[in-house]
């Protein structure tokens, strides 16, 4: 309970953050629940339309699930996360190593997913893929690179971490990975939205400064979804897939992509340089030990954050009904 914006325990504090979270969580699919069947019923060809979907996607989750969230932790104790400056070189180095932690982690996570498909004998469904290829440029933008990053930074780095860094900006960082994780529901987005989240977290306890790291998510999301979703636009794989059985046809296809075929080619050199140099950057960063994390004003005892963290009410709720949700989206 809280008293004058306090909680008796860390433990506390995790399941009332938890709970905060779950409520906000269930709120959501009971609305996307009763407009989905709404919609369904009496304009069910807005449900076809990508970029409808997106919208109001975009309306549930930031315009009332988030600020649902953000009202219930309203109340919650915070720090104020010590300011450091940042530069524009460093700035470049950190999205070099986010972005080979998220292409490996995404690689992962596509893995895992092919081999659960093959077991149930049908493709794991990426909802994100048919947005990016299928929706509006112009909206794709607005949402996944205007709205998502400066609202979801917010919520999930901000009011975790400002609530939970005095007990050490480890367990902070690793909470907000992992919420932002699970928040995206599906393993597909999983695997490399918890590792994504983490860095980010990490940043924002290095140099509290938010639009840090609204700006590298923005970078993100640009790269995966607008800039991916063009190029894969400009191939057009559904006409290879046509084509890969027919030697003509495939001739004539390269003729008519050649242009995109070229540029295709120079974005996996860059993309591949990217990943590889973000490795050795983050090699680097090990060995030198830039990766230190402070205890906080109210350390934990050693060895308490998993159950400090995970064993209570509202975390251990919010972990189960995000779990149901992605293996839920695995078997449908």
């Amino acid at each position: 309970m809280l008293i004058n914006g306090k909680l008796s325990s860390p433990k506390k504090v995790f399941s009332y953050l938890g709970f905060c979270y779950l409520i906000g969580t269930v709120a959501l699919y009971l609305l996307r629940l009763v407009l989905g069947t709404l919609i369904g019923k009496y304009w069910p060809q807005l449900l076809e339309n990508m970029s409808f979907n997106l919208i109001l996607s975009t309306v549930m989750v930031y315009a009332f699930a988030m600020p649902l969230i953000l009202l219930l932790a309203s109340g919650m104790e915070k720090d104020v996360v010590e300011r450091h400056k940042m530069s524009a070189g460093q700035f470049a180095l950190a999205f070099l190593i986010c972005y080979a932690l998220i292409y490996v982690s995404n690689l992962i996570g596509n893995m895992i997913t092919l081999f659960i498909g093959i077991l149930k004998g049908s493709a794991v469904q990426n909802g994100l893929i048919g947005i990016v290829t299928d929706g509006s440029p112009l909206v794709n933008f607005v949402a996944m690179v205007v709205i998502a990053p400066i609202v979801e930074e917010y919520v999930f780095r901000k009011v975790i971490v400002d609530r939970t860094v005095r007990y050490g900006q480890g367990i902070a960082i690793v909470t907000s990975g992992l919420m932002f994780g699970l928040f995206h529901g599906n393993l597909n987005q999983f695997a490399y939205a918890v590792v994504l989240g983490m860095f980010f977290a990490f940043l924002y306890v290095k140099t509290g400064n938010l639009k840090i790291t609204i700006a590298m998510h923005a970078i993100v999301n640009f790269l995966g979804s607008i800039a991916a979703g063009q190029l894969m636009k400009m191939l057009d794989f559904d006409q290879l897939l046509e084509a890969a059985s027919d030697q003509e046809l495939m001739m004539q296809y390269f003729t008519n992509h050649i242009g995109a075929m070229i540029f295709f080619g120079l974005y996996m050199l860059l993309l591949f340089a990217a990943v590889i140099t973000g490795f050795v950057l983050f090699i680097i960063a090990i060995v030198k030990k830039r990766f230190v994390l402070e205890p906080g004003r109210e350390p934990l005892p050693r060895g308490t954050g998993f159950s400090t963290l995970m064993l209570n009410p509202g975390m251990m709720l919010f972990c189960v009904v995000y779990i149901v949700l992605i293996v839920w989206q695995l078997l449908s």
